[in-house]
């Protein structure tokens, strides 16, 4: 019990550092404390500077999903200091989805697609023997690792078309209608993305992994007599 759940913390603790803290903290900061669209965006950079500083010392690699938020935050920085235009403010929060959902895609034409971090979580469940046929399916199983790719592209495709459509909306919709409407464009994406992800490749990677314990828990044929009496 002990192990599983210490792999749990070691699977969801990078996501929650990388994704769901500097989200979370920005809208606390600017929702519940009340504090300006700059400097929301400002303290929650620290976690992922933190990150990727971090690993470039410690261990001399760059974390990718901490160094994307980063950038989703400083390039929304430099678009706050934009002055004035509420449209243009709107059509910022679509420069999120855009930069991630570029990075996604640029992370599978480059062999490691970003999105595992986020999946394996979910395919593993905290269970070190489902972890184990994990990696070992991620090393020798060339479906499983079109499958992982494609699980990238999905949502890659879906937050650029995402960017897309809320870009559009900012500028031929009233902007009070836009306001609601833009959330409600991010959640159906997501939504859609995770239902086309799930059918594409987490659940066939979910199978393959279940496939691969039953494998390895299955009894060695046993020998079967000689034909041949023996002299």
């Amino acid at each position: 019990m002990t192990t599983n759940t210490g792999s749990k913390k070691q699977n969801f603790a990078p996501l929650l550092m990388d994704v769901a803290v500097p989200i979370g903290s920005y809208y606390l900061l600017k929702s519940g404390f009340g504090m300006g669209t700059v400097a929301a965006l400002g303290w929650s950079s620290v976690v992922p500077a933190v990150r990727t500083v971090w690993g470039v010392v410690a261990s001399r690699t760059v974390n990718a999903f901490a160094a994307l938020i980063l950038f989703v935050n400083v390039v929304g920085l430099s678009l706050s200091l934009v002055a004035g235009d509420p449209r243009l403010m709107l059509a910022k929060d679509s420069g999120v989805s855009s930069a991630i959902g570029i990075g996604v895609l640029v992370s599978v034409a480059m062999g490691r697609p970003m999105m595992t971090a986020g999946m394996k979580p979910f395919l593993v469940k905290g269970d070190p023997e489902r972890e184990a046929a994990f990696e070992r399916l991620l090393s020798g199983s060339a479906a499983f690792r079109r499958a992982e790719r494609r699980f990238s592209l999905v949502w890659g495709v879906a937050l650029l078309g995402e960017c897309v459509a809320r870009v559009v909306g900012a500028y031929t919709l009233p902007v009070d209608t836009m306001v609601w409407l833009g959330t409600v464009v991010m959640i159906g994406t997501m939504g859609v993305a995770a239902v086309v992800s799930g059918g594409l490749a987490a659940g066939p990677m979910a199978d393959m992994i279940a496939a691969e314990l039953e494998g390895e828990d299955a009894p060695a044929p046993a020998v079967l007599p000689s034909l041949v009496a023996a002299r």
